[in-house]
């Protein structure tokens, strides 16, 4: 074995639950057991967990199965101990002072958090108060910025796609313009990607608004030139022109008042401006619910595997990321707060404008 005096780490996953978590779990802690003889603790809840000292023991036998598993078997949540922090009633401690002194009774050498911008940027909120910290890029989104990929993406992608062309039977059958809801808030690569391997009509994203009257035009010409049916994949962040042009308070303001997810208005709008009957369907949790497929297994056993590497290494504050198909690491400063949006001149957006993808702009 190799020597490090890291010998005691902690391990949660916060946020969203996504394919691959268990996997990256199972990679670090047999990794650091069996190369630098290191002890795990995990905590259950997200940083819910880490602030009331909710512990789990992480031996072999505890994560040798979980390499397939979906969600996360430690539980997940979404509380941000820096985001207005209160007293606990019965200790009188802050979260932060709460954090210190879980380090102390279990005494932790370093603290590994699996998430997405959130738990990342608190993560490293955490790094600059002393603590010593590394991240794992984990979303179905993609969005995290200085990683070329996130675990839980391709899975995503699979189900997202499978769910497209699922909706196309009866859109066929039915000869009905189908739009089907895709998650991604702020950013679109997942739309993007599956919409593209079900080879949608239109793709709506957040970073291409749509003008209603282009879209539709784009529509009627496919339909005019014999095509009875037409596939929408519409992001659950798409916005028109008009909404592109509004502050973040006044879109936030927008967005509540609206009694249904984007897709339902999209699918009004496109039917006032053909007359041709439309429907929606949302994929929902699905797209990140499931078990990981081959590609996410493989990819969260080399982001945990590696990040044994780096702790016993003593690499704090960096996101364990993939550069270029190769681990490399990020400052989780230049991660915190940031998102990844599509590019202006993402090939990819290209590559479907080529093959007559409609992004209705």
């Amino acid at each position: 074995m190799k020597d490090t005096s890291v010998k005691t780490i902690g391990i949660l996953t916060s946020g969203g639950d996504a394919p691959g978590l268990n996997a990256a779990i199972r990679a670090l802690c047999l990794t650091g057991k069996n190369k630098y003889n290191m002890k795990f603790i995990g905590f259950h809840n997200g940083y819910q967990g880490l602030i009331d000292n909710d512990t789990i023991k992480l031996d072999s036998e505890t994560v040798q199965n979980l390499y397939n598993q979906g969600g996360t078997f430690l539980g997940t949540s979404r509380v941000k101990p820096f985001k207005n922090p209160v007293p606990n009633p019965k200790t009188g401690l802050l979260p932060v002072e709460a954090i210190k002194e879980t380090f102390k009774k279990n005494k932790l050498d370093a603290l590994v958090c699996l998430g997405g911008n959130g738990t990342n940027t608190t993560a490293s909120l955490l790094f600059d108060a002393g603590f010593n910290v590394i991240g794992l890029p984990k979303t179905i989104d993609n969005d995290i910025l200085g990683t070329d990929e996130t675990f839980g993406f391709q899975s995503a992608i699979e189900v997202a796609t499978a769910g497209l062309e699922s909706i196309r039977t009866t859109a066929r059958s039915h000869s009905r313009i189908m739009v089907v809801e895709i998650m991604g808030h702020k950013v679109g690569w997942l739309g993007l990607y599956s919409g593209i391997a079900a080879n949608a009509d239109v793709i709506l994203l957040p970073e291409i608004p749509y003008n209603i009257k282009k879209l539709s035009a784009s529509i009627k010409k496919k339909l005019s030139n014999g095509q009875n049916y037409l596939i929408v994949a519409c992001s659950e962040g798409a916005l028109n022109e008009d909404e592109a042009k509004l502050s973040k308070k006044e879109f936030k303001k927008a967005r509540e008042a609206m009694t249904q997810s984007v897709a339902y208005r999209v699918a009004k709008e496109i039917e006032a401006e053909t007359g041709y009957e439309t429907r929606t369907s949302v994929l929902g949790y699905t797209q990140r619910g499931g078990n990981p497929n081959p590609y996410d297994i493989l990819l969260a056993t080399k982001i945990g595997n590696a990040a044994a590497d780096y702790l016993a290494q003593k690499k704090f504050g960096n996101l364990i990321a993939i550069k270029d198909g190769k681990i490399a690491t990020t400052p989780l400063s230049a991660v915190a707060g940031q998102i990844k949006p599509i590019s202006k001149d993402e090939p990819m957006v290209q590559a479907a404008r080529d093959l007559g993808i409609c992004f209705g702009d």
